[in-house]
């Protein structure tokens, strides 16, 4: 069941909220030895927690529309009572005091969170192999990756471990593992959900989001932790999203009739497989079916946005990850014997090597002599990519583009090419600098039976336009419901 179809369930007591919680736990336990989706599971503190939600549904609360559903959280969100480590040495057995903001929200919402979910270390990477925990497998072929950094989220989601899920997206870290395991995902205007409580990793960047089995479970999840929060300064949105109700079943649809899509040619030119080319194209002629118009154009300052962004978010990363030294934050090394020691022995057993990779060039882009060089110019090419996607929007709607140039690869295969692996984010990246809304869908399977996914770009707090648009999507074809467990 969807998310939404298990809330049904329990709402017309077919279950009870305490019985779906053991079912998904269950399947945990019976399926993660070989997915490792998960960095720990809170089986007692969800079956209490479940107990209390039935008590509120049987004595006529109407909670929300996903009361009673479990969710995987991914392990950068802090959870009050439960371990929160960013799959990383460094805050190995931390357990916050406080919840995130967004799981303020969804247990206001009547939802359970089951667990944490394995992902790359402090979010960093793009396969989710860098966390002390061991990488994700992929449900749809165990020996492929299930993309990153929130694979773990995806995986869960993916292999039926969890009817939906949280994660974060940084530069793609939402959409691409949704498009390596079949699933849904959207990636939030920047502002539209609090990261009060999400473990930073290059501020500017970072915003949580939803995973789920089709686009309903992702709206009615984004509705619930979008909102405001005066502790999050860069959380502007006034209200929570309303998307409404999906409209009547119909191929050609108001929401999609005389919608201007573009499509950029040149993201379909170089470095792209031709199954996921053709799969990404057939997509767009669903759209030109129902009604939109589809039109090409150039999108401007490709070349630069992989290099922007990774200096942007180095910098970023070296600042916010800067606290960890071994005395106020975090892992601190035995073998220190003065402050010296604390500092570099902590730091260098406990980060892993991605991780220390990033920090250090994020450490030389922000020194002396090499600021104005690459820092101060990859922020004048985000604003640069910010003002085209302006002018791009003034042309069209929503903007269809691939969301990885590939199908998930195998295990080991990237993970000691950092550049190859840091091109696979070519087409997400810009969302994040420039940030805008993305919405995730899969649009088939490629030649090994792996999943191929597409994303839908809108203008920032365009969320309800993209999700009409992927309704729409959704209901001409039946990508969303191929199943890696079934």
């Amino acid at each position: 069941m969807t998310a939404l179809e298990l809330a049904a369930a329990i709402k017309t007591k077919k279950l009870s909220v305490p019985e779906a919680v053991l079912k998904y736990i269950n399947a945990i336990e019976e399926k993660d030895k070989k997915i490792n989706a998960f960095t720990c599971v809170s089986k007692e503190k969800a079956l209490l927690r479940a107990s209390e939600v039935q008590a509120r549904l049987d004595a006529g609360d109407d909670i929300s529309p996903l009361a009673g559903v479990p969710l995987a959280v991914k392990d950068n969100i802090s959870t009050e009572g439960i371990e929160t480590s960013c799959a990383s040495k460094m805050l190995e057995s931390y357990i916050p005091v406080f919840n995130a903001a967004v799981i303020e929200k969804i247990e206001q919402a009547g939802m359970i969170v089951i667990g944490k979910t394995n992902m790359d270390e402090f979010a960093m990477g793009g396969s989710s192999e860098t966390g002390i925990k061991g990488a994700v497998c992929n449900p749809w072929d165990v020996t492929h990756v299930a993309g990153g950094s929130s694979g773990g989220s995806a995986a869960a989601v993916a292999s039926g471990q969890a009817p939906a899920a949280l994660g974060s997206d940084t530069g793609g870290s939402i959409r691409q593992p949704c498009s390596f395991c079949g699933l849904t995902g959207i990636k939030p205007t920047y502002g539209a959900v609090s990261r009060y409580g999400l473990i930073a990793y290059a501020s500017s960047l970072d915003q949580i989001g939803a995973i789920g089995q089709d686009i309903e479970d992702c709206a009615a999840l984004l509705e619930i932790i979008s909102g405001s929060d005066k502790r999050d300064s860069t959380c502007i949105i006034e209200k929570a999203f309303k998307f409404g109700k999906a409209e009547e079943a119909n191929p050609v649809c108001a929401s999609v009739k005389n919608l201007k899509i573009g499509l950029p040619k040149n993201y379909f030119e170089n470095g792209i497989d031709d199954d996921v080319k053709n799969a990404v194209l057939a997509a767009a002629q669903e759209f030109k079916k129902a009604g939109a118009s589809i039109e090409e154009f150039e999108m401007p300052l490709m070349d630069y946005m992989i290099p922007a962004y990774y200096i942007i978010a180095c910098a970023e990363a070296s600042s916010n990850l800067s606290r960890y030294d071994g005395l106020k934050y975090g892992y601190r090394s035995k073998e220190a014997k003065n402050l010296s020691d604390v500092y570099r022995l902590s730091r260098s057993e406990g980060f892993g090597l991605e991780v220390k990779r990033r920090i250090m060039l994020g450490s030389f882009v922000l020194s002396s002599g090499y600021y104005d060089a690459y820092y101060k110019k990859a922020l004048q090419t985000r604003a640069l990519i910010k003002d085209a996607y302006n002018q791009l929007f003034k042309k069209f709607d929503i903007i269809l583009s691939p969301t990885a140039p590939t199908t998930a690869y195998k295990q080991g295969e990237n993970v000691d090419d950092p550049i190859k692996m840091y091109m696979g984010d070519i087409y997400t990246v810009s969302i994040n600098l420039a940030g805008l809304p993305a919405v995730a869908l899969p649009c088939g399977l490629g030649a090994k039976n792996l999943p191929i996914g597409f994303q839908l770009i809108g203008d920032a707090f365009t969320e309800k336009k993209l999700i009409d648009a992927a309704r729409v999507y959704q209901r001409c074809t039946d990508h969303h419901k191929a199943r890696a467990y079934s």
